[in-house]
C-alpha cells in the first residue's frame, strides 16, 4: 500500500476576520489535494494564527487567549471538517489549546470524509508550555488512526523526542508517525527532526515532520518560528541509506510532498539487515505514574 503525504511548512499569518482565515485554510487544503496528497499534516500550534482576530487585550495575553479558543472551537472544527470532506482527504489539523476538565491541553484534531474523527493530545510539555503558558499534559491515550491505506499515529513535537509513544503505536500496527511541531530555534527544530529520525530507525517505520516557519511578532505565543518539513525512514534495504527521505527548504512557506510505500517497510521488517522493529518489541516501555492506553480510530 502507498499514500501520498503533504507535510506543511506553515507560516503563522494575520487575518482580518474568521472568514478570511477559513478561506486561507481552504486554499492550503486545496493546493495539497490538487497535488494528489491524501494525508495532510499541519504543524503544532499553527492554529494560534486565529488569535489575530481576537481583541487586542487577548492577543497579548498568553493565558487569556487559551481560554478564548473555547468560544471558537465549534467553528474551528467546522472549517476543517468541511475542507476534509470537500477534498476527500485526511487532515491532521494544526494543534491548539483545548480546555479539558478546566485545564488547557495541546490537541491535534484529525478530519476525514467522515468529518471530525478523533484527536491526539500531547503527553510531554516543554518548559515554555509548562512554566509560562500553563498548558498541561493531556490524557495518556494514543490514538491509532486507521485509513484504507494503513495506520498512522501522531507524536506532537516534544513527544517525538521520546521512544514510548512511537514504540507503542508501532506495536499496534502503525507504520507512519507524524510529528506536528512548533519551534523557535535551529536547536529546537533539530531536536524534533533527530527524534523523528530515531523513531523511524527504532521501529522501522516512516516519520513525517511538519513545522511552523517565519515570524509572527504580534503573537506572544508563536512570535518566532524556525522550521522545515521532513520525511524519514529506517536506513535499510531499498530505503535511503541515511534514513533521510526528503527535507524541505528551511523557512519557506510551502507543502512538502512524498509518496510512502509501506510494502518496503514490511520487506525490511521481514528480511532487513537488522531487526530493529522486532527487537524493540522486547523492550518494556511505560510511564511511571500513568498507564498509557491505545484506541483505534477509523478515518475512512
Amino acid at each position: 500500500m502507498k499514500v501520498r503525504v503533504a507535510a506543511a511548512q506553515y507560516p503563522i499569518s494575520q487575518h482580518s476576520s474568521f472568514e478570511a482565515w477559513a478561506s486561507h485554510v481552504h486554499q492550503w487544503v486545496e493546493d495539497a489535494a490538487q497535488n494528489e496528497a491524501k494525508l495532510l499534516v499541519f504543524p503544532e500550534y499553527g492554529a494560534m494564527e486565529l488569535t489575530s482576530i481576537f481583541p487586542p487585550n487577548l492577543q497579548s495575553s498568553l493565558q487569556g487567549q487559551v481560554f478564548e479558543f473555547s468560544n471558537w472551537q465549534e467553528k474551528f472544527i467546522d472549517v476543517w471538517k468541511t475542507a476534509a470532506q470537500l477534498h476527500k482527504v485526511v487532515i491532521v489539523a494544526p494543534s491548539l489549546p483545548i480546555i479539558v476538565d478546566g485545564r488547557p491541553v495541546n490537541r491535534a484534531m484529525v478530519f476525514s470524509e467522515k468529518g471530525y474523527v478523533g484527536y491526539q493530545d500531547k503527553f510531554f510539555m516543554t518548559r515554555f508550555e509548562n512554566e509560562e503558558w500553563g498548558i498541561s499534559s493531556g490524557e495518556k491515550v494514543l490514538s491509532i488512526f486507521e485509513a484504507d491505506w494503513g495506520r498512522f499515529g501522531i507524536q506532537i513535537c516534544y513527544d517525538v523526542e521520546f521512544p514510548i509513544g512511537s514504540q507503542l503505536l508501532a506495536s499496534e500496527g502503525v507504520q507512519l508517525v507524524v510529528a506536528p511541531s512548533c519551534t523557535e530555534t535551529i536547536r529546537g527544530a533539530t531536536r524534533v527532526h533527530i527524534g523523528a529520525r530515531a523513531r523511524a530507525l527504532e521501529n522501522q517505520l516512516y516519520t513525517a515532520v511538519a513545522q511552523t516557519v517565519g515570524n509572527a511578532l504580534w503573537s506572544p505565543a508563536v512570535d518566532i518560528n524556525y522550521g522545515y518539513a521532513g520525511f524519514y525512514a529506517t536506513p535499510d534495504k531499498n530505503l535511503p541509506e541515511e534514513g533521510i527521505i526528503l527535507l524541505g527548504e528551511v523557512q519557506k512557506p510551502s507543502w512538502v510532498y512524498h509518496t510512502l510505500d509501506f510494502d518496503l517497510l514490511e520487506q525490511v521488517r521481514a528480511d532487513g539487515q537488522v531487526f530493529n522493529y522486532r527487537d524493540q518489541q522486547s523492550i518494556a516501555t511505560k510511564l511511571l505514574y500513568h498507564k498509557v492506553e491505545t484506541k483505534i480510530v477509523k478515518v475512512g
